[in-house]
């Protein structure tokens, strides 16, 4: 593109920034095309809604890639799968004072 007739006739030019999570290889030989495929598909089926059943196939994604090593291995509660369902232990917890909903508890 040209910059003739700007002020100071020379381009801008701007840093790129890293991705947050760093970079990562590409699966190169397939390894994992499956389950992409069968996410891909179900994010199609779905209409881009996040629906339990594509959140599993992402979830098993994730995992076929970090367990090929094509991704550092990571708990998938940093990876935004935090448990949908709460633990027995947090259900039977003594009848303790739960607060208002919507009170944040520290």
């Amino acid at each position: 593109m040209s910059t003739f007739g700007s002020p100071g006739g020379r381009q801008i030019n701007s840093k790129p920034t890293p991705p947050e999570r760093g970079s990562f290889p590409l699966d190169h030989d397939g390894e994992c095309k499956a389950v992409m495929q069968s996410y891909l598909g179900c994010m199609k089926k779905n209409k881009g809604m996040n629906d339990p059943e594509c959140r599993n196939l992402a979830k098993a994604y994730l995992n076929c890639r970090m367990d090929r090593n094509l991704m550092a291995k990571d708990e998938f509660k940093n990876l935004g799968f935090a448990d949908e369902e709460p633990s027995e232990a947090s259900k039977n917890d003594g009848g303790t004072d739960r607060g208002s909903k919507g009170e944040l508890r520290w």
